[in-house]
């Protein structure tokens, strides 16, 4: 059955009415949130002020004299090294009476080698001393008589000859016995080891029982027990040093002790591009050889441009410092840093001595923070930064 017309264009305008209601409400609804930030940020309408990030205290670069250093590390070494050695051969070691760590005297006993052996050479020697000494009397006495007959002819020429070529003879063997009873003798000699000089027994290879070949070595000595400090400086750093400088030198202990530069390396390692400055070390420190040292040169004293170390902060690893504009903005500067005493720091580059820094606090700012500059605890120079005490 059809509908009416009137029907039908009832209907439709029914639908677009609901259509256009629908439409006015989604609309309504997308447009509320925007609205409602807007009204929370400025409810009132207006414009409100900026506000410091932090309150901050400030600080102008204070002049100081400090002590001017040079770092440097190093080995701690014997100043000279003897060894000591065996000086015969094919003996039997039979007393040792020295080890690692004791102080000796020159001409010091310390190690003996079995005797007996050359004791006996040393007398067969004797013997055969005594015996050529005994054939060079009988050679001159035959020779003493051919020379007074000689003269008469009633011996000829050539028996005359041969007597005295025996004197010679006999006196050549009686030279070489006496050199072989002196080489015997100085073979017992070295029977005792002795110290060189003074010094202290750094290593022993000694054992008793042993038989040492000639040469071999026994011992080592650090002469006068001598240290040194070998520090490594770089080749721009040499002209910096000069010997009678003292310096300061930290054990792995934590001790220190000090020292004076002797005499710096001619020449500079090809391949590490360094080269040794020598210290003397004073005797009776805790430094021992082997042990690797860090220590510094006191150079001097020069002025410096110093800040609290707590303006400086680090940003992609450079130090940095904060400048206080006049008004109340902060610029971020890079500066290069260098001598620390107590709290302060060196400023070397990247700041004006009329320039203000940020001091407490200022590793919570960044570049172009506004901050309110507290007046106790700052000091500034003549840029005019506003206080939070005005």
């Amino acid at each position: 059955m059809a509908c009416p017309p009137f029907f039908l264009a009832h209907s439709r305008l029914l639908a677009l009415a609901l259509i256009g209601s629908a439409a006015w409400f989604v609309n309504r609804s997308l447009s509320q949130p925007s609205e409602q930030p807007k009204r929370a940020e400025n409810p009132t309408g207006a414009t409100s002020a900026l506000r410091p990030a932090l309150t901050v205290t400030a600080e102008a670069p204070k002049r100081m004299v400090l002590a001017e250093q040079l770092a440097a590390n190093g080995d701690i070494a014997p100043w000279q090294e003897a060894s000591i050695g065996a000086d015969v051969n094919g003996l039997r070691l039979a007393q040792v009476r020295v080890d690692v760590g004791d102080h000796v005297q020159k001409g010091q006993v310390l190690a003996v080698f079995d005797a007996d052996l050359v004791e006996a050479d040393r007398a067969q020697a004797r013997a055969g001393l005594a015996e050529a000494e005994a054939a060079l009397i009988d050679a001159s006495g035959n020779a003493d008589r051919a020379r007074a007959i000689a003269p008469s002819g009633a011996m000829s020429k050539q028996q005359v000859n041969q007597y005295l070529t025996a004197e010679k003879t006999a006196q050549a063997r009686v030279k070489a016995a006496r050199a072989l009873v002196e080489s015997q003798d100085l073979r017992l000699k070295h029977t005792q080891v002795l110290a060189p000089d003074a010094g202290v027994i750094s290593a022993r290879n000694a054992t008793v029982g042993a038989v040492a070949a000639s040469g071999a070595e026994l011992f080592r000595l650090v002469l006068r027990g001598r240290l040194e400090w070998r520090a490594e400086v770089t080749a721009a750093d040499l002209a910096r040093l000069k010997p009678g400088l003292r310096a300061r030198v930290t054990l792995p202990g934590g001790s220190e002790t000090q020292g004076t530069l002797r005499q710096l390396a001619p020449t500079v390692d090809p391949k590490t591009r360094y080269a040794i400055a020598y210290v003397d070390l004073p005797a009776g420190s805790a430094a021992r050889a082997g042990m690797f040292a860090q220590g510094v040169f006191e150079l001097g004293e020069t002025g410096a441009l110093t800040v609290p170390q707590e303006a400086v902060v680090m940003r992609d690893g450079f130090a940095h410092v904060l400048v206080v504009g006049a008004d109340r903005r902060l610029s971020l500067k890079r500066v290069q840093t260098g001598r620390m005493v107590e709290n302060r720091i060196e400023i070397k580059e990247g700041l004006l001595p009329d320039q203000t820094v940020a001091v407490r606090g200022a590793a919570f700012l960044n570049d172009g923070d506004l901050v309110q500059v507290s007046a106790e605890g700052s000091t500034t120079n003549s840029v005019n930064v506003p206080s939070a005490n005005r």
